[in-house]
């Protein structure tokens, strides 16, 4: 297969629509239909079952999705990490962390003085994101370590390190009567219509999801949307730090514990990626 071929597929995978898919490629329609079809003969199954109202994923469409990320993933981590140890090589030494936005920001904060202390430290680059795609940044060679957290974040194939475990909180609107609670279950949280889940954007395609929740990009806008009384948050109880007094936090005693891990792939021989790492287990 050609990468141009691949990279075709996943847009009309993603997108289960060919005229969507060739405005994200930047091409016309009929080239991009053509070059499917054209894959398909080479591999001599089909991969999309087509109509006039809809496009859909055979099995083996659905296969050659997955496996088809993981390569372009590849080639991509192939061509950055290539460029950072020759930027290296030139005396550009640095390394890029990347993390969820308002996730585990003491700990980020007292990892990167301590870090920074170290005899032959180098300059860290923090990238923020929104939620999952610190995984993808790791895994593409955008970023040479990555804080992430269990059970959320997939960190199948990574070298890892847990790093802390705590239980999770509601975030609430002050003034709101599940705020007044001294704790709640998962079942409380599930049927208060006037403050629906917030939707955020899927990691792949950038598309939200169907629901009532308003639609988020930033843990900033999150928060103040909590406080307009618009929406409600669960997430890990070292957030109470970044609270304001207009917003409450209140255990849930059944939501699953989170573990902070910090995490880098597995083939990485970065001296400053190792010297990060042993900072945060001393931490």
């Amino acid at each position: 297969m050609e990468t141009r071929e691949l990279r075709y597929f996943v847009a009309v995978a993603e997108e289960l629509h060919f005229s969507r898919a060739a405005q994200r490629l930047g091409i016309a329609q009929p080239p991009l239909s053509r070059a499917i079809s054209q894959l398909e003969r080479r591999l001599g199954v089909p991969l999309l079952e087509r109509s006039n109202r809809s496009v859909t994923l055979t099995e083996a469409g659905a296969v050659l999705l997955h496996e088809g990320r993981a390569a372009l993933d590849a080639m991509e981590a192939a061509e950055e990490r290539t460029r950072r140890v020759a930027r290296a090589a030139a005396g550009q030494a640095g390394i890029v962390l990347a993390t969820k936005a308002g996730a585990s920001s003491e700990l980020l904060a007292k990892l990167l003085h301590a870090y920074g202390a170290e005899p032959g430290s180098v300059h860290v680059e923090v990238l923020l994101c929104g939620p999952g795609q610190q995984e993808r940044l790791l895994r593409t060679g955008r970023a040479d370590v990555a804080v992430l957290h269990h059970p959320f974040d997939d960190t199948a194939g990574l070298d890892v390190e847990e790093l802390h475990t705590e239980g999770q909180v509601a975030v609430l609107p002050a003034g709101h009567p599940l705020s007044a609670k001294d704790q709640l279950h998962l079942d409380d949280l599930t049927d208060v219509p006037e403050l629906p889940l917030a939707r955020w954007p899927s990691a792949a395609d950038g598309t939200y999801p169907d629901g009532p929740g308003p639609e988020v990009e930033s843990h900033s806008q999150l928060l103040q949307l909590i406080s307009l009384g618009r929406t409600l948050m669960v997430a890990p109880e070292s957030c109470r730090s970044q609270l304001h007094d207009d917003l409450v936090a209140v255990p849930v005693v059944d939501a699953p514990r989170v573990t902070t891990v910090i995490a880098w792939p597995p083939h990485s021989r970065s001296r400053p990626v190792a010297d990060l790492v042993r900072t945060a287990l001393r931490l």
